[in-house]
């Protein structure tokens, strides 16, 4: 007797959930922080550093802190939605203004020491900030001409008056005013310079003694310059220099294209993961693409939550997490259609699928999450966006995975209306045995029988063999082509809505005075250029190049600078993170399973790794910081492909028992690998989906990030299944040996063949 009532139940869950976010969903997205790299914007990382580093002077933690106190406040009078100011260590500020349009603006006003002064036309000191009243400057308009000027109080009237009698007597009559006026500066030589390019603000003549609280700065200004430097002078003159060690800007427009592209890709890749689980796995896959479409909103409510900041690698991570959450999905139906295929009905097959894949879903959970949280200690702003996503996807994806599936599946399984039919779940009635002939998932028979992985293990170990050496061969011979995230430099990417040429973009930085010989075309139709320096452009050439190529093809252009100190730490960083993350995942196996087991991984993982390094040796494809992320999610992948192995090859040796010959061990290797195949290769392709429609179809700056993926993923199946459970079953045979518990062949038959008493 069916209940209906529980379909009932099923199809108002599905109502209630489809409705919440067809209503919510658009808000959400709408709340959510996009990164720089998606609305436009630029980062910069300030070492801070003594006025005058010749002094004997350290830095302190309070000065950084009033530093960043200081730049708060000047962000604030730019009107930035949702800054980001973080102190780092090393007495460094990192500053994030997503969606500004005068950058140029932004960065003058940030990096500004705002040291005014006043002084007579030989250069010496007259007044400077401490004599004004904090926070008394203002933009105004002078009544004369209506032209802007700032108007700023003093502290005492009888200063300004001192100061004017000075410039009197000694008949020079004016008041030479400066911002962050150097040692070596000199009024009569700046008066040679062009009137824009002088380092003064303002020169104006002194008829009378002044004696006044108010002093008008006059000069040519705009509107907006006098009101950054009235903001400039609110906020406080700084109590220390700031060097750009690292910075990154993005135009709008690009940012935009970036978006619109991932988001399309996501798309494609997501919709084609639905249509193969609803072919492969029929109505439980149709379970599947629901708790999925759950998934992803539950992330981006999550996000919303957090108040996190989604970045363009962020987005490939929650894209990427769709094809992990659906593993879990695969692992728990390949382990119900066993049970089906042993004999036990559909809801005893539910359950006991349930049961038997839930630590598996968890170990290899668990690990990914490992690797994401080593990105995030290690990793900068966009590789933190994409571990943040990545560990909020692993822990939704759980979630929906385990109890969305069991919840909903659950209830059409406890209706009975799915009783005795098996086809449902993908299994056909003559693949069923009876249960009363006691099989157990052991036993059954898989569609990859006729193959023995194990016989050809050592064809397994040379192949790999052979291609690491020649990878080596290549790595050593063309070497890596380090981004400037580890070589340090510039790098410029120029938009264009037509097609460019080298020639073309060559000639104009030559024209600026900037020219490269590294300029390389990018794009389908060849509308971006990259050009990139070795050395650390300053904040004036950062301009220059903006301003130049804007008014050209009407584009702003990206532009990175990282300096060497950064650039070494980078690289330090990465290093560190794979290694955490490898002895990392040794001791949770180790701890999970065996010791063995965890050097095995771990063997594997290097040998993914070193497949993606030497693969973008040989294309010399660019290596950067989302590079290492890559990498670390391959980890986190392969680790997970690998514990399913692992995990079948312990409950097989369960349900064995006493392992008493070599040849078992390899029985038991060689099945497991036959029964954990094909839910091995349905992950990979559903992951490859989606990695595939980011590199064809996404972004450029994530294009190199999706290959490195693709190639991980292949190398992470093929080590998983052919490296390190074929190198764990060579160590147990020598470790039961050396114990006295493994008995060879001979000796079995030796055994067999001698008179029993």
């Amino acid at each position: 007797m069916v209940k209906r009532s529980r379909i009932v139940a099923f199809f108002l869950i599905v109502v209630l959930l489809a409705s919440t976010m067809g209503l919510t969903t658009k808000d959400i997205l709408g709340n959510i922080r996009l990164g720089l790299d998606l609305q436009g914007g630029f980062e910069v990382l300030y070492e801070v550093k003594p006025i005058d580093e010749n002094e004997d002077k350290e830095v302190t933690p309070e000065m950084v802190s009033s530093t960043a106190q200081t730049l708060s406040e000047r962000i604030d009078s730019l009107g930035v939605n949702e800054p980001s100011i973080e102190i780092e260590e090393g007495n460094r500020i990192r500053v994030q203004l997503a969606g500004i349009e005068d950058q140029a603006t932004a960065r003058e006003l940030l990096a500004t020491e705002a040291n005014i002064s006043f002084r007579d036309i030989n250069d010496n000191l007259l007044l400077d900030g401490s004599d004004l009243v904090e926070g008394g400057a203002k933009q105004s308009f002078n009544p004369d001409t209506n032209a802007p000027m700032v108007t700023l109080k003093l502290k005492d009237a009888s200063l300004f008056a001192e100061a004017t009698r000075k410039v009197l007597e000694d008949g020079t009559r004016k008041i030479v005013i400066w911002l962050d006026y150097e040692e070596g500066d000199s009024y009569q030589e700046e008066l040679l310079k062009p009137e824009e390019e002088r380092g003064f603000i303002s020169d104006p003549g002194v008829d009378e003694v002044l004696n006044t609280t108010e002093v008008m700065i006059t000069g040519n200004f705009s509107v907006e310059e006098a009101q950054t430097l009235a903001s400039l002078l609110n906020s406080g003159s700084l109590p220390v220099k700031l060097d750009e060690v690292y910075s990154t800007s993005v135009g709008a427009q690009f940012g935009e294209q970036a978006l619109q592209k991932t988001i399309y890709a996501g798309i494609i890749g997501i919709g084609l993961i639905f249509i193969f689980m609803l072919a492969y796995y029929r109505f439980p896959g149709l379970i599947a693409v629901i708790t999925l479409s759950v998934y992803l909103f539950l992330v981006l409510l999550v996000f919303d939550w957090m108040n996190a900041v989604l970045t363009l690698p962020g987005i490939a991570a929650l894209i990427l997490g769709v094809g992990m959450a659906v593993d879990a999905n695969i692992i728990t139906y390949e382990r119900i259609k066993e049970e089906i295929k042993v004999g036990r009905s559909i809801k005893a097959a539910f359950q006991e699928g349930n049961k038997t894949s839930l630590l598996t879903i968890f170990d290899a959970n668990i690990t990914t999450l490992l690797a994401g949280v080593v990105l995030f200690i290690f990793g900068t702003s966009s590789v933190k966006g994409f571990a943040t996503t990545l560990i909020v996807s692993i822990l939704v994806s759980f979630i929906t995975a385990i109890y969305g599936t069991r919840l909903l599946l659950g209830l059409w399984v406890n209706s009975k209306a799915l009783n005795k039919k098996p086809v449902w779940f993908g299994v056909r009635k003559k693949d069923i045995k009876d249960i009363a002939e006691g099989y157990s998932p052991y036993d059954l028979p898989t569609r990859f029988d006729k193959f023995d992985f194990v016989k050809h293990r050592k064809t397994f170990f040379i192949t790999s063999g052979v291609l690491i050496a020649a990878g080596l061969i290549c790595l050593l011979v063309f070497r890596l082509n380090l981004g400037i995230d580890f070589s340090s430099g510039t790098r410029v990417q120029i938009v264009s809505n037509d097609s460019l040429t080298t020639e073309e973009v060559s000639g104009e930085l030559d024209e600026i005075g900037m020219p490269s010989e590294d300029i390389v075309l990018a794009g389908e139709d060849n509308e971006m250029v990259v050009v990139q320096y070795k050395g650390v452009m300053t904040k004036e050439e950062i301009d220059a190049i903006k301003t130049h190529f804007t008014e050209l093809y009407g584009s702003e252009p990206s532009v990175s600078t990282v300096s060497p100190t950064v650039g070494r730490e980078l690289a330090k960083n990465a290093l560190y993170a794979t290694v955490i993350a490898a002895i990392g995942i040794i001791i949770y196996v180790a701890f999970r399973f065996e010791a063995k087991m965890g050097i095995a991984s771990v063997i594997a993982l290097l040998h993914d790794a070193f497949f993606i390094i030497a693969v973008f040796s040989i294309l010399q494809l660019e290596v950067d910081i989302t590079f290492i992320a890559s990498v670390l999610t391959i980890i986190g992948y392969s680790i997970n492909d690998t514990i399913v192995t692992f995990d079948r090859i312990r409950e097989n040796m369960t349900m064995k028992k006493r392992i008493k010959t070599y040849d078992e061990i390899k029985a038991i290797v060689n099945q497991s690998i036959r029964q954990t195949l094909t839910r091995s290769i349905n992950t990979v392709i559903t992951v490859v989906f989606t990695v595939v429609a980011l590199y064809f179809l996404g972004a450029e700056p994530i294009q190199n990030f999706s290959l490195a993926l693709l190639v991980g993923l292949i190398a992470g199946t093929y080590s998983s299944l052919f490296i390190a459970a074929q190198l764990w079953m060579i160590w147990k045979g020598k470790e039961l040996k050396q114990k006295g518990t493994l008995i060879t062949e001979k000796q079995k038959k030796r055994i067999s063949d001698e008179p029993q008493v």
